[in-house]
């Protein structure tokens, strides 16, 4: 009897080690059972080529996160389907829910003040991506909120200078200016208004003049309001019509349709240039049917974004801005995606950068 009761001991004190062990397993990262952490991300929309690019990304770019440091990314990914309102009532769920950080990519750029107070009452850090908020925004809470992108002006600079680029300037009458128009995404967002805006100062930057045929059709990144707005232009200015500069892809892909259909012939007798180098985009120009784009890059912004959104899950501070260079892209290689650092920019240095933009 004392010898059974001896190896009842023996088996029970075997039994703790075994669990203890088990239970250390659970809480030790490098085991791959490290920590769960809840990241909300709400999208401004689904449906748009790039943002479902950059979702795409997001997503496998956390896993592999995941993968590498032993914690668990849960990511609550939601449709803000362009409505500010149906966006907010998410995002006040991810608050309420009590996310460990909140990556918003906002239907409407003027309510990250809002969202930041909102979130930051409840101690949740904000990373703000694709949709600029204003560096007053981001004074908000600093260290705790961020915005990774790219710089808008950049890319409407490199449409311009592609046309500028050409042969014959994108002048194809030779009456010593380009007659064009404008497909302009959402009137309201600082990308729209900066793309419009600096693809004609990027153009005239190199010498060239202009002559405006109609107001910016406000497509509104859509591709089959791109095509709309493309057929029309056609009809009412007919050859006169030399260059368009669609403030995304989708709106181009949109207007080469309508392009094709009027008989007319890219790189003969009317140009067209995008942003975002979305696959459509690529393909388009793999068979010289668009001008050119530039490279919106939603590898490097997204990995950015999900890197320093775990920065932030870990109690650190981070950098005001995040930025990531466009690309101009006028053959399908040109739109590599290879990993590259994002340049770091605080809230006075940008000041007085947009300060000298004026």
């Amino acid at each position: 009897m004392k010898q059974l009761k001896k190896v009842l001991v023996i088996l029970f004190a075997s039994v703790l080690l075994v669990a203890c062990g088990a239970n250390n397993a659970k809480t030790d990262g490098s085991s791959g059972s490290g920590k769960t952490y809840n990241v909300g991300v709400a999208i401004y929309r689904f449906d748009d080529n790039f943002m479902t690019l950059y979702r795409q990304e997001l997503e496998k770019y956390f896993g592999e996160l995941g993968a590498k440091d032993g914690n668990t990314y849960k990511l609550d990914i939601q449709d803000g389907k362009q409505d500010q309102s149906t966006q907010t009532e998410q995002i006040n769920n991810f608050i309420a829910q009590g996310k460990d950080v909140i990556i918003a990519n906002l239907v409407d750029p003027t309510a990250a003040a809002s969202v930041i107070n909102s979130a930051k009452a409840k101690e949740i850090p904000v990373v703000l991506i694709n949709r600029e908020p204003t560096p007053q925004d981001l004074e908000i809470w600093p260290g705790k909120t961020t915005y990774v992108g790219a710089d808008a002006t950049q890319s409407g600079t490199i449409q311009g200078e592609m046309i500028a680029g050409l042969p014959n300037k994108g002048d194809i009458n030779g009456d010593g200016k380009i007659s064009y128009i404008t497909l302009m995404g959402d009137p309201a967002n600082v990308d729209a208004q900066q793309r419009t805006e600096y693809s004609i100062k990027g153009y005239e930057a190199k010498g060239g003049a202009v002559n405006l045929l109609a107001q910016p059709y406000q497509a509104n990144w859509d591709s089959a309001k791109g095509q709309e707005f493309t057929a029309s232009a056609l009809e009412q200015f007919g050859k006169d019509l030399e260059v368009i500069f669609a403030n995304n892809d989708g709106m181009a892909v949109g207007a080469v349709t309508a392009i094709n259909a009027a008989g007319r012939k890219v790189g003969e007798d009317i140009y067209i240039v995008g942003v975002d180098a979305i696959p459509d985009a690529l393909e388009l120009l793999k068979n010289a049917q668009l001008t050119g784009t530039v490279l919106n890059d939603h590898f490097n912004q997204s990995h950015t974004a999900a890197d320093v959104a775990v920065e932030l899950m870990q109690g650190k501070d981070v950098e005001a801005y995040y930025w990531h260079d466009y690309v101009g892209v006028t053959k399908p290689e040109d739109a590599e995606l290879k990993r590259v650092d994002a340049r770091k920019e605080t809230i006075a240095e940008i000041k007085v950068r947009y300060a000298e933009r004026g």
